[in-house]
């Protein structure tokens, strides 16, 4: 990118996510193996239930916030404080009602609900009650912190909001560490995990009141600012909806067809990639108001920003991701044991390529959302989804569990092409093919091929079972370096390297600088 402001405070924005990702993933890596030792296989499938339960709410919450933080990345001046703060009182009162609402319907109607849906044999679903109880409380402080969060993003304060989010995660790991051994449940699961959330909050509203308190307000309802939230929201529930389905529809036919067991094992392979994937889209979430802010540019320049974005996150995601392929098998090994790893193996390494696929389209949602087309981000979502579900629908019930991983990889593929499609009809007057060419399929492609070389050559006779948490560290930082240079490299070859070659630089000066 251009250098200058903007570019280097988007770049070290995206720095202070990192730092957030960084300590988040690790902790999640660390927790996880300790969890489900503790609580066994089957508990922890209830739980990972009970999360994908609650995971419709989330759709609001997004939505709210998502539409929020636009809004008020718009009148953020003196001049406009007094529409900001009706704005940001109005989301208030959207988020205390509805989430309210939400949490009750959660806690009280969930556990029936779901003894009904699932196939929960025995004492497996004793605990439900409790477990949608503090599934639901968790929610709702994540519903209420959506608000103060969107007045964060709007500002671009991301030193702040990755210090919340570090705080959210050590406190869920720190509660999981001490409460977890002496009640191996799925409710103080989940109570750990709504702990965090409730320290996450209490972090965003008082660093928010401490640098933003001038845009803030008490919840209230009125009528202009609702109009402009909803506008953009409703869409975003939508696209919600459809990520919700891309994203959860494994867990939920799992569920139905088979037992407990069979979901948890599903939940560690997807957990790991998701530590890694939640990561790059925290990175990516930058871009969001940074794209709200460059309307006024001409239909070429934008196409510019956007792709060199695009290969900026294109090239982590290769690098993240795909250093989970050669590593798979050793991590799950020691994670749940050599049972597991046998037949896990092949689904975490398909979720870490249909990882990398679906980053490629995060940075153009962005900007669609961000160019207010929330109907096309809908759209995108929703072709996700179908794509997603019949796949899972026909694979899982011939294939068993381990074809879960498919539908990931088939709805990202159909989410690409969309996605391209959207973009063609977007910039009309500018050649977007080369661009597309270049900057995304390029990395992702070299990206996917580097790291299922790399698999295939780290597989050696034993190696899984003499594996250790020091050497799989060491295997996952050197496959990320040498996918990482590999697609650098790649970028060298085709019309737009010098920009690649200058994006690069940036990032490897603002990197030095921040750790020095």
């Amino acid at each position: 990118m251009k250098q200058g402001d903007g570019s280097k405070r988007l770049v070290g924005n995206s720095i202070w996510n990192v730092a957030a990702f960084i300590v988040g993933a690790a902790l999640n890596l660390m927790i996880l193996p300790f969890a489900v030792h503790r609580l066994g296989v089957p508990a922890f499938g209830v739980a990972s239930l009970v999360v994908a339960c609650v995971a419709p709410a989330v759709m609001f919450s997004s939505a709210l916030s998502l539409s929020t933080s636009r809004e008020l990345a718009h009148g953020l001046s003196l001049e406009q404080i007094g529409d900001s703060r009706r704005l940001f009182a109005t989301a208030m009162f959207m988020a205390l009602v509805v989430g309210l609402l939400l949490s009750f319907v959660l806690a009280f109607a969930g556990p029936q609900l779901a003894r009904l849906a699932f196939n929960l044999p025995g004492k497996t679903g004793e605990d439900l009650g409790t477990t949608f109880a503090f599934g639901a409380s968790g929610w709702l402080c994540q519903c209420l912190m959506s608000v103060p969060l969107a007045l964060l993003i709007a500002r671009q304060d991301y030193a702040r909001i990755s210090a919340a989010a570090i705080l959210g995660t050590v406190v869920t790991t720190g509660s999981m560490l001490v409460l977890l051994p002496d009640r191996p449940l799925p409710s103080t699961f989940m109570a750990c995990q709504a702990a965090g959330l409730m320290a996450n909050f209490a972090a965003v509203l008082v660093l928010a009141l401490l640098s933003a308190s001038h845009w803030m307000t008490w919840p209230a309802l009125h009528r202009e600012p609702i109009r402009r939230i909803l506008h953009v929201g409703s869409w975003q529930v939508a696209a919600q909806g459809g990520a919700l389905i891309a994203s959860q529809a494994d867990r939920y036919l799992l569920g139905i067809m088979l037992a407990p067991q069979f979901v948890g094992f599903y939940s560690v392979a997807q957990r790991l990639e998701e530590a890694v994937y939640i990561g790059i889209l925290k990175v990516g979430e930058i871009l969001f108001p940074f794209f709200s802010g460059i309307q006024k540019e001409t239909s070429e320049r934008k196409a510019e920003l956007v792709f060199r974005s695009s290969w900026i996150l294109n090239l982590l995601a290769a690098s993240a991701l795909g250093a989970i392929v050669p590593a798979a098998g050793p991590l799950l090994t020691l994670w749940a044991g050599p049972e597991l790893a046998s037949g896990a193996r092949h689904v975490l390494i398909v979720l870490s390529i249909g990882g990398m696929l679906g980053c490629s389209v995060n940075v153009f949602a962005f900007f669609l959302l961000a160019q207010g087309r929330s109907k096309s981000t809908a759209l995108i979502s929703l072709v996700t989804a179908f794509f997603t579900l019949a796949t899972s629908a026909l694979a899982l019930p011939y294939f068993g569990w381990s074809a879960a991983g498919w539908s990931s990889c088939i709805g990202v593929v159909a989410q690409n092409v969309a996605t391209a499609l959207l973009l063609k009809s977007t910039f009309r007057r500018v050649s977007i093919w080369s661009r597309f060419a270049h900057l995304v399929a390029s990395p992702l492609l070299v990206g996917i091929g580097a790291a299922l070389l790399l698999g295939q050559l780290i597989r050696l006779d034993g190696f899984d079972v003499q594996a250790s948490w020091p050497l799989v560290g060491g295997l996952y930082c050197v496959s990320a370096i040498a996918i990482f240079t590999a697609v650098a490299a790649a970028s060298q070859f085709g019309p737009y390297r010098a920009s690649c070659r200058e994006d690069l630089r940036v990032i490897a000066l603002r990197a030095f600088v921040w750790l020095r």
